[in-house]
């Protein structure tokens, strides 16, 4: 890989790091490419547990490098397809993910972060949605992600003024799960990635496309995907080592069968 670093540590724990930090990691044409390979790879693994995305050096991103496509010749539109194919791949994955954001997040940063499960945030990291003061409209999922994650007025005042807030203000609002200080993100990620390889594979991966697909339907009709997916989860030896470590007072090993 040139752009990213993929790092796969024990017990199914995969680290990303966006690997341009004299750019703030910003996403050139390579970069998406081996994010594509990364997390498409990821997801098809039956080894792999977790994924966390982060920055190398100080940055975690500072979006789509706009420096120019010298000798790429595709329309902009092809482009932007082959971006968006990247933004999906990261939601497709069934494992849990884990955005590690340990400087600036900004424009496809800032919405490659909030595609993850779950964010985590220095407090020394600023977020924005800088589009506008480039002239440019909201992209890589923004649009989709921030309504649903802080509501519409507080997307639209993100999206249309295009402020660089901090890491408080983006806890506050609920744009990250957690802000710790910057000597404690690395401890803090890794605890929740061993406990997140840890939990049983199956049931994680139903229960996040659950609730990935909440806004679109029915009570009803989650009521009635949760039955068929708890239906799979009861029938898996998974299910039953968590009964039988819960019975004998022992920690379960759950082996995604």
């Amino acid at each position: 890989m040139e752009t990213i670093i993929v790092e796969r540590r024990e017990g199914g724990i995969v680290i990303v790091t966006l690997n341009r930090p004299s750019k703030k990691n910003a996403i050139n044409e390579p970069m998406w490419d081996e994010l594509l390979a990364a997390f498409t790879e990821v997801g098809e693994s039956t080894t792999d547990r977790v994924l966390v995305l982060t920055g190398a050096g100080d940055a975690f991103c500072s979006g789509a490098d706009l420096s120019g496509n010298a000798g790429d010749h595709r329309h902009q539109l092809q482009r932007m397809h082959h971006y968006n194919r990247v933004g999906l791949a990261l939601h497709a994955i069934p494992k849990p993910t884990i955005a590690k954001v340990n400087g600036i997040a900004v424009g496809a940063g800032l919405n490659f972060a909030l595609g993850c499960d779950l964010v985590v945030a220095s407090d020394r990291a600023r977020f924005s949605e800088i589009f506008a003061r480039r002239g440019l409209s909201v992209d890589l999922g923004g649009s989709w992600l921030l309504p649903r994650l802080i509501g519409m007025h507080k997307a639209k005042e993100l999206v249309l003024l295009a402020d660089i807030i901090g890491a408080a203000e983006a806890e506050r609002i609920g744009l990250v799960n957690r802000v710790v200080p910057h000597d404690e993100l690395d401890a803090f990620v890794d605890e929740w990635a061993r406990r997140l390889a840890a939990g049983p594979p199956l049931a994680l991966a139903m229960s996040k496309r659950l609730l990935a697909n909440s806004h679109s339907v029915t009570l009803a009709e989650a009521l009635d995907a949760e039955a068929v997916s708890q239906s799979v989860a009861i029938a898996s030896e998974d299910t039953r080592e968590g009964i039988r470590a819960f019975l004998h007072k022992q920690t379960p090993v759950f082996k995604g069968k």
